[in-house]
């Protein structure tokens, strides 16, 4: 969307049309009941109610989400997301819901207790290894990838690339978790392998961001930002590569460095 700016450039004014990012409230009702209400950019919302589902454990498959539709309303927007009756979507009680919006920034906000802001995923898979150059050639692609972000300069991007480094999908949003759980459920749409390739955001890895990842099964993540020290002890026990500092020429590895690896002729005997 565009709305009227004054633009002051090298002493001169004039008035334009910027583009600029949508917010707006994203209600997740489940059976009829609402578990939260997340704070969102309205693209892709068939992903992002379906990774979302995954990454807060209301599912634990794409088959019992069973049905989804999208309500306009004054407020915002209504996903009206049908579960399974063996889902844990199904039977949300009062202790499970969101208390407050989550805000785009926030990944945990309206949680009630301490049991539900610190969770513990099942440990990912072995995974393949990933080189130092395709990490680099998905961060050189990315750049090109983010439509929104080039118009607004104020969205997130969560992409996957192949182990060559090749971007096959990339989602943005207002909200850095927002980005990885529309990104995780296109990843889960497509039959796309989690541990066959690498995630990379363009943020900092926060706790939110590796638990979200452990959910999905991606045995690889890079951020552009730098990881928290709950981030990085997460990524550890979950047995995930978490890079930081993603950078043209440079990166971080906090945990399991040996999945990223760097080209074969610059290996050492």
């Amino acid at each position: 969307m565009t709305r009227p700016v004054d633009r002051w450039r090298h002493g001169e004014s004039t008035h334009e049309n910027d583009f600029v990012a949508e917010e707006v409230p994203v209600a997740m009702v489940y059976n009829g009941a609402t578990f939260a209400v997340m704070m969102a950019t309205p693209h892709d919302l068939d992903d992002f109610a379906l990774g979302f589902s995954l990454s807060e454990g209301l599912i634990k498959d794409p088959s019992q989400l069973l049905q989804l539709e999208s309500h306009a309303l004054i407020e915002g927007i209504e996903l009206a997301i049908r579960v399974t009756d063996n889902a844990a979507g199904a039977h949300l009680e009062k202790e499970r819901q969101r208390l407050l919006p989550g805000r785009s920034g926030c990944g945990i906000c309206g949680t009630r207790d301490l049991e539900q802001a610190i969770r513990h995923g099942n440990a990912v898979g072995e995974g393949h290894v990933i080189t130092r150059d395709a990490l680099e050639r998905a961060l050189q692609e990315l750049q090109s990838r983010q439509p929104m972000n080039a118009a607004t300069g104020a969205v997130h991007a969560a992409a996957w690339a192949d182990r060559e480094g090749q971007i096959l999908l990339v989602r943005e949003d207002v909200g850095r978790h927002n980005a990885l759980d529309k990104l995780i459920g296109a990843m889960r749409r497509g039959g796309v392998d989690p541990g066959d390739g690498l995630a990379l955001v363009t943020s900092r890895a926060s706790y939110e961001m590796v638990t979200k990842a452990t959910s999905a099964g991606i045995t690889v993540l890079a951020a552009i930002s730098a990881p928290t020290a709950l981030a990085i002890e997460l990524a550890r026990s979950a047995g995930i590569t978490l890079v930081g500092f993603t950078r043209p020429g440079g990166h971080n590895i906090y945990t399991h460095p040996d999945r990223l690896q760097p080209p074969a002729q610059q290996e050492r005997p």
